[in-house]
């Protein structure tokens, strides 16, 4: 396999990334992407344009060739050129670029077709402009466009156009899979076919994703003998993109022992740099750079990390900047969720982590996304205002709306162990419940239900996400004094339902205020 061996990795998130549908970079986002991808990811080269395309491109690759020769990185900086003269060269060069990827066919029907030339007629126009090339003192990289089809139906041709150009002042011979259609068992037979032929070449390898090999066909490829590879930012690229740069770092290292020149910690900071500028979001499952590739939801996953981390890989997040979390929802289990605390510094009795996770179930059961900023909140809501022994317990409730029609809200209660019902209509759906309260306090129970000072509702400071609202209320005694209940839930108005309950329980058992 080559362990140890170094890949040369080239990124064209700015040139073939580019050809994502509706993605268009302005001049200045190509400068920083480019800033990034050599100075913090480090790759090895850059490929930033195609020439000729516009005014705003020429402007780009000016920018970035200024940047790139200030900090003697101008040999990293690519442009892809066409077999047109002297045209592609020269708009490189005043560019101020030293290097063209010079795109020939790689295939005899591409060739016949599309240029409808002959191969020796094909033969001489590329060597014309690998001469005037040289001549201007701009380096050339040589694309086989379409190789792949080539390898399959015309591999004769192919070998006609290596036999004359292998000697030739080009520094690498680039194989593209223009189409995406080989396996991994074809890639590793055609480029060793290759470099057994021609030993002396630097061969780099460029994959299309439509069969999602691209990543599979890359390793491959520097199997048999590739010394680059070609890769973008996110996997962008034409119809179903390129090998994505993040997933090809890891193969290589972790699976085939061999270097690269990427520093992975800036991996996931280029990944929402460019899906920014492009527009296309990441997947949370990508791997490496997505959101949740490092999140264990089932608990008997963080029951085993927690124990030797049984459930990890040689991906560690820290190696990339993030850090293993443990989802809380409904398949969370105790040991997510004494991982989260344990994080937090929070430390809970057997009895309080059970009622913790009953909650957390509850949330996740109706699809909420819980996040561990929310947790504290969660555990004192469970914890704090719980009682031991609820003497008013709420039995079943119904809250409903509809347009022109005041809400109206159906309650059964227990207070003491004796059940009431009652129903109201009231200018909200809290006010309907509260009202149906009053009923069975009034008529029932013969007793004053405190006067609600004030209501307050917020999202608890700190949490990431919306699945959790808090209500605060203040309620006043007859007697003047003032105290607040909370209720914590997703829907607002099951927030101070609860929040409601617990002040019920406080009157009811005085003892049990705090």
């Amino acid at each position: 396999m080559g362990a140890g061996k170094q890949i040369e990795i080239m990124d064209c998130t700015l040139r073939d990334g580019e050809q994502t549908n509706g993605v268009s970079f302005l001049p200045h986002e190509k400068l920083v992407i480019a800033r990034a991808l050599l100075s913090d990811v480090k790759v090895d080269r850059v490929e930033v344009a195609s020439a000729r395309v516009s005014e705003g491109e020429k402007e780009a690759v000016k920018m970035i060739c200024r940047f790139a020769k200030a900090n003697r990185l101008l040999h990293k900086i690519e442009v892809l050129g066409f077999v047109d003269g002297k045209q592609s060269v020269d708009w490189i060069s005043a560019c101020g670029c030293q290097v063209i990827n010079l795109l020939a066919k790689g295939s005899l029907k591409h060739c016949a077709l599309q240029l409808k030339k002959t191969p020796q007629e094909h033969i001489a126009d590329i060597l014309n402009v690998l001469s005037y090339a040289e001549a201007q003192g701009v380096k050339v990289n040589l694309y086989l466009e379409d190789w792949s089809s080539g390898m399959k139906d015309s591999p004769d041709y192919v070998f006609q156009l290596m036999d004359a150009l292998h000697d030739k002042p080009v520094l690498r011979f680039m194989l593209p899979d223009t189409l995406g259609i080989l396996t991994p068992h074809q890639t590793e037979t055609y480029m060793g076919m290759m470099t057994r032929r021609y030993p002396d070449c630097h061969f780099d390898f460029h994959a299309h994703n439509d069969y999602d090999l691209a990543v599979a066909n890359s390793l491959a490829a520097v199997k048999a003998g590739a010394r680059g590879l070609h890769v973008t930012v996110n996997g962008l690229g034409e119809r179903c993109g390129n090998a994505p740069l993040s997933s090809v770092h890891v193969v290589l290292k972790d699976m085939c022992h061999m270097t690269t020149p990427i520093d992975e910690s800036s991996l996931v900071d280029v990944t929402h740099l460019v899906e920014g500028y492009s527009g296309i979001a990441v997947s949370p499952n990508t791997p490496v750079v997505g959101d949740n590739v490092f999140t264990q939801v089932a608990g008997v996953h963080a029951d085993g990390d927690n124990k030797d981390k049984l459930y990890c890989n040689e991906l560690a997040p820290e190696r990339f900047g993030r850090h293993r979390e443990y989802a809380l929802g409904k398949n969370s289990g105790k040991a997510n969720i004494i991982q989260n605390l344990n994080e937090l510094g929070l430390e809970l009795t057997p009895e309080q982590t059970k009622a913790v996770t009953k909650r957390i179930t509850q949330l996740g059961d109706r699809k909420e996304l819980v996040t561990q900023d929310d947790l504290p909140y969660i555990v004192s809501d469970v914890l704090k205002h719980n009682t031991p022994n609820e003497v008013v317990k709420l039995l079943s409730y119904m809250v409903s709306t509809s347009y022109g029609l005041r809400p109206i809200a159906s309650l059964k209660i227990s207070v003491h162990g004796t059940v009431y019902e009652e129903d109201a209509s009231g200018d909200g759906q809290y006010d309907a419940f509260v009202k149906a309260l009053r009923k069975i306090y009034k008529h029932r129970l013969n007793r004053v239900f405190p006067l609600l000072e004030n209501y307050q509702v917020s999202i608890p400071p700190g949490g990431r996400t919306d699945a959790l609202v808090q209500t605060i209320i203040t309620w006043r005694r007859e007697d003047g004094r003032i105290f607040r209940t909370r209720g914590l839930d997703a829907d607002q108005t099951e927030a101070a339902i609860k929040a409601t309950i617990k002040m019920l329980n406080i009157i009811e058992a005085p003892e049990q205020e705090n």
